[in-house]
Formats: C-alpha cells, structure tokens, sequence
C-alpha cells in the first residue's frame, strides 16, 4: 500500500464535468442552491444532489440550511486556490473550452476569486503592494509589514480581526487569466469588501465580474498607482 496523501481522490472529485462546473460556480463566492448548481451543470436535480454528496463528503463544499433551503458554498480558501491553480494549470497547457483566459473581457479585468479580487487589477494590486513595501516577502510567505500595518488601518480595515482568523492574513493565489499572482488571504478578502462597501466596484449579476464605477477607477488608481 502507498503511503501519503491520496491525490487521486481529490482528483477524481473534481475531473467529473457536472462536479466541475458545480465548483466553478461557486468559485463565485455566493452559496447557491442544488436547484441552481444543476442549472449550471445542465444535470437534473437528483444527479446534481448526489454529485452535491460526494464533494461534501470529500471535504470540498459545505451547507447549510435557510428555510426550506439548502445552500453550498466552498469549504474554505484552500478550495479556492486550489480550484484557481488548476484553471491555470490547464489553461497554460491549453486545455480550455474556447481560448485561454476568460473570454469576457470584463472577467479579464476584474473578478471574484472565492472571496477576493482576481484578474488584471488584482494582479496590479499585489505588485503594487509589493513595489511599495506594503508587502513583503515571495510566493505564500507575504507578511504585511509595519507600513503596511499603517496603511490598511489608515483604509480602515481591522488588522486585528483579521489575524484572530484561522487562515493566512496575506497569501498568493495564482490567477488563471493573467498567469501572475493575485493577494489571497483574509487581507484580499478585507481589500474588495472595502471596494464595494464605498461602492467603488459592483458584482456583476450571475457573474464572477467585478465592474468598476468610474470614481471607483480613479481611486483605485490612485490608491495603487496604477495609470488613471
């Protein structure tokens, strides 16, 4: 017998098409009913709830009850990244549905990965962080450092909070369209909460795409240096 973890499990989960498509959709970020994630899958609802069983049984999503309802959403952070990695993995070797990358220019932009920001500004965002000295360090070992801790409680976000959270504060998460690393963690999850409280960017509707207003663009702009 092998000793180790079992990659072949967590494989299998997720290779299914119906599975597949069901954890794309709640790559999202919203928890969606089995009525919805069926749609998505384009299986009926008693596939879907037994597809729905194993990944819960798998440890990929999670429920929980409203009502009448039921809603799943991803387990956890891991599950997004490593949902995301994969979307770049096959999309760098050129396995893919039509073309590489997102085929919405608006997703190519700006979307929701899981629970923070990913695409074009997302990837800018970290590199600025980083260029500034916001952040520090490569690859998953980010730490925010003492100006950093000065900036973002400057933005108003509860530094406190956030380390009191059983996950990394600052992470990278590979993103899928740009081929570059976006900020993960529960800082990037704070970031894009502030951007659509000030309402600087809205969700778009049944979509992963995060839309800009046009002062939303200049003070992210101006913000992270990027070019207004």
């Amino acid at each position: 017998m092998k000793e180790g973890p079992d990659i072949a499990q967590i494989g299998a989960l997720i290779g299914d098409p119906a599975r597949a498509n069901m954890l794309t959709a709640l790559m999202s970020g919203k928890a969606l009913t089995a009525t919805e994630l069926a749609g998505t899958a384009g299986i009926t609802l008693q596939t879907a709830s037994s597809h729905l069983s194993k990944l819960e049984a798998g440890g990929l999503i999670g429920q929980r009850k409203q009502g009448r309802h039921r809603y799943f959403s991803l387990t956890d952070d891991d599950v997004g990244l490593l949902l995301e990695s994969l979307m770049g993995f096959a999309a760098g070797r050129g396995f893919t549905r039509h073309r590489t990358g997102p085929k919405d220019p608006a997703l190519r932009k700006a979307r929701v990965c899981y629970n923070h920001l990913a695409g074009d500004y997302g990837v800018r965002m970290l590199d600025s962080l980083v260029a500034e000295e916001v952040i520090t360090g490569t690859g998953d070992d980010l730490a925010l450092t003492d100006a950093g801790h000065r900036r973002m409680t400057e933005l108003g976000i509860d530094l406190a909070a956030l380390t009191k959270q059983r996950r990394p504060v600052c992470r990278t998460c590979l993103d899928w369209s740009e081929r570059r690393s976006h900020l993960a963690g529960s800082l990037g999850e704070a970031l894009l909460s502030m951007f659509l409280e000030k309402g600087w960017a809205k969700r778009e509707p049944d979509s992963r795409a995060v839309r800009f207003t046009p002062n939303g663009e200049k003070a992210f702009s101006k913000l992270f240096g990027m070019p207004g």
